[in-house]
């Protein structure tokens, strides 16, 4: 159910709001179990230099419904225009193309914002200044939760001086060389919340909903490598990334989500040659990574069965059913475990 929250259009003592100028529609997918965390994110939409022309909140069943929150923000700040649209708990990809589906026809560019992210003041600005020359795609460096470097200081492989900058553009953004689709395989660094596209020109795009909760997005920014060159990037932090809702966290051995994340991770790899023309290279990076998700597969198991933790067993047979080649990577992993626990006895008796 989708309806626009209303507000009187002004009002004493209300934080003014800068003037409107970007056909640009927010979308925020919500699931939140704490109040407010999507009034900061809402907040920082408010006092961009840049205002959107609409805000699409996606309610996907959360503990903490958005209507409460969207209404304290239309309080103070009465002017910014933000529908709530509810749906059943479907997950981020879900709750995405919900608000796709629901972007008004005026509007020409989608940004995306997670309900527990904060945007910097001047991210639309500089993304709709980037976009104006003809590119198709805009993002930007952004923060971790309690990191001090950002995602592209920390990148051994995307460096941000190997790209010129937009010309004829005044703000810190450039122009991306390369292939992007390499570049999103080898070392991704684009965060959704940073990403500003060109959405009239893709409208049938859409997130692949049977990821739920891991590769939706990245398959989305692939699949778009595939349909246009026409990239950049902001050079500077424009996002702040919040905790949130993290089903995986905490997911080592063992713990209660580790094996749903192996699960869609193990998905996500086994999809990429059918859904894309891999390199040979990338075609080794893919092998390898499938390696490594079965032999931590296995151990995850292996370490609930020796602990006598709960196996998942729908889940189990549904991977087996994915990923039939699993049983034969069962003897290579019993001799690293073995190997593993004979090495510090070794050690011991030459002591």
């Amino acid at each position: 159910m989708s309806t626009p929250i209303s507000t009187p259009s002004s009002g004493a003592g209300l934080d003014a709001l800068p003037l409107a100028g970007a056909a640009i529609a927010v979308v925020i997918p919500y699931f939140q179990r704490q109040e407010g965390v999507l009034q900061k994110a809402l907040a920082s939409i408010a006092a961009q230099q840049l205002l959107p022309a609409e805000v699409i909140v996606v309610d996907d069943s959360s503990p903490v419904p958005a209507r409460g929150e969207v209404e304290a923000v239309q309080r103070r700040w009465p002017g910014l225009t933000i529908r709530v649209i509810e749906q059943p708990n479907g997950g981020p990809a879900a709750a995405r193309n919900k608000g796709l589906d629901s972007v008004s026809a005026h509007c020409d560019y989608v940004a995306f914002l997670d309900s527990d992210d904060e945007w910097h003041d001047t991210h639309l600005l500089h993304a709709s200044a980037a976009l104006a020359p003809g590119n198709d795609f805009y993002f930007s460096d952004f923060f971790r939760l309690g990191q001090s470097k950002t995602v592209f200081e920390q990148s051994r492989v995307f460096r941000k001086e190997d790209h010129p900058a937009v010309q004829g553009v005044a703000y810190p953004v450039a122009q991306y060389r390369g292939d992007m689709m390499e570049q999103i395989l080898k070392a991704n660094v684009i965060g959704t919340s940073t990403v500003v596209y060109r959405f009239r020109k893709f409208a049938a795009l859409r997130f692949r909903e049977e990821f739920v909760y891991a590769g939706e997005d990245f398959l989305f920014w692939l699949t778009l490598s595939t349909l246009t060159q026409g990239y950049a990037f902001g050079t500077t932090a424009e996002v702040t990334y919040g905790r949130g809702v993290n089903i995986y966290a905490g997911s080592g051995w063992g713990t209660e989500k580790s094996m749903d994340r192996l699960h869609y991770e193990t998905k996500l790899e086994l999809a990429l040659p059918r859904l894309f023309k891999l390199n040979r290279e990338q075609q080794g990076r893919n092998r390898a990574k499938l390696r490594e998700l079965r032999h931590t597969m296995l151990k995850d198991i292996a370490h609930r069965l020796a602990h006598r933790k709960t196996i998942n067993r729908p889940l189990l047979r549904r991977h087996l059913a994915m990923d039939p080649m699993l049983p034969m990577y069962i003897p290579s992993v019993t001799w690293q475990m073995v190997a593993g626990r004979l090495r510090p006895q070794a050690a011991a008796r030459k002591e």
